[in-house]
């Protein structure tokens, strides 16, 4: 099968399309022959060397894709040669086939494309894992959600709205605002304008916001924190701003707040299962109707994936890069 490869971590260039052996198949999992997969930020710090895939995962490229069932392992009962699918991956989706855990596989409904399903896994399941799950987030709640125009920001801002739950991003443009607004955010900051942190207290009536949904890191978490109401959680998800910083323990104490690491890529086949299967109960018939799908930025061919990253790593798009295979 082809497969885009990398012989040694660097920059975008560094991709280039290859011939490689296909996925040998599991008795627990399913082959998929893959129509689309979508670029993460993960994928480039992989492609620079300061993120490894876990122990036992492809050494590919690909956190998610969808495509068609064209292998059933013979523990695998719940799936059928020929069925739509879309799955979450530790890694391989940069590829023509995978082979992944039935647990990790979700059916595409009709109301999504291929390039559509192959955007949602990986970012739908992270904003599900961490604002409901671990951030426990309820109706009638509020969030704060960095990088609102991302594909987890996207998928949170889809989310969020669909909860009832009052919805507060930050980006880095007036455009990208607007588009969050559009998409159905109900306060958009500018971080490059101002203190967020004074702006979602403003929006919250100077109460503060419930979760904060963070990629940042050490750099906001001072205000992250100032952006808590009593008894908020703050859940960090990526560290683009990088890995220390500083907090006043005794705010974290008198407001009751939580702090909540968490990443997705490396827990095992049996959480992963688990949250997918939350997930589909919770939202399958929003996708279903259409009221929640993958806001597609773009779609290049698989043999453009260095071109893909370029795009990712400037930051111009709003939602997700799809690469069709």
């Amino acid at each position: 099968m082809r497969a885009i490869v990398f012989d040694t971590p660097g920059r975008e260039e560094v991709l280039k399309l290859a011939e490689v052996p296909a996925p040998k198949l599991g008795p627990d999992e399913i082959r998929i022959r893959v129509r689309a997969t979508a670029v993460n930020r993960a994928d480039l710090l992989q492609r620079q060397g300061m993120y490894p895939p876990p122990p036992g995962a492809s050494e590919l490229l690909g956190l998610e894709c969808a495509g068609e069932v064209i292998e059933i392992g013979p523990g695998v009962t719940d799936w059928h040669v020929g069925d739509r699918a879309m799955a979450l991956l530790a890694g391989g989706g940069y590829a023509e086939e995978v082979a992944v855990h039935h647990g990790s596989a979700m059916p595409v409904p009709e109301a999504l494309s291929f390039e559509e399903a192959g955007a949602l896994p990986e970012v739908y399941l992270t904003a599900f894992l961490n604002l409901f799950l671990l951030g426990e987030i309820a109706e009638g709640q509020s969030a704060l959600v960095h990088g609102g125009g991302s594909g987890v920001g996207t998928a949170s801002i889809q989310l969020l709205r669909e909860s009832g739950v009052k919805v507060i991003v930050t980006a880095g443009s007036a455009a990208k605002c607007q588009r969050c607004l559009d998409l159905g955010a109900d306060v958009a900051i500018n971080y490059r304008e101002g203190d967020f942190a004074a702006a979602a207290r403003s929006a919250t009536g100077g109460r503060g916001v419930d979760v904060v949904l963070d990629s940042i890191g050490g750099k906001y978490l001072a205000s992250n924190l100032d952006s808590l109401a009593v008894g908020g959680r703050l859940v960090i998800i990526g560290l683009i701003g990088g890995a220390q910083a500083q907090i006043n323990l005794a705010a974290v104490l008198m407001r009751r707040l939580r702090i909540i690491g968490s990443t997705l890529r490396a827990r095992s086949v049996a959480e992963k299962a688990e949250i997918v299967a939350h997930f589909r109960q919770r939202f399958g018939p929003a996708i279903a109707a259409g009221r929640v799908k993958p806001i597609v930025d773009c779609v290049l061919p698989l043999a453009e994936a260095a071109e893909a990253h370029r795009i990712m790593q400037a930051s111009t798009h709003f939602g997700k890069i799809v690469l069709r295979v």
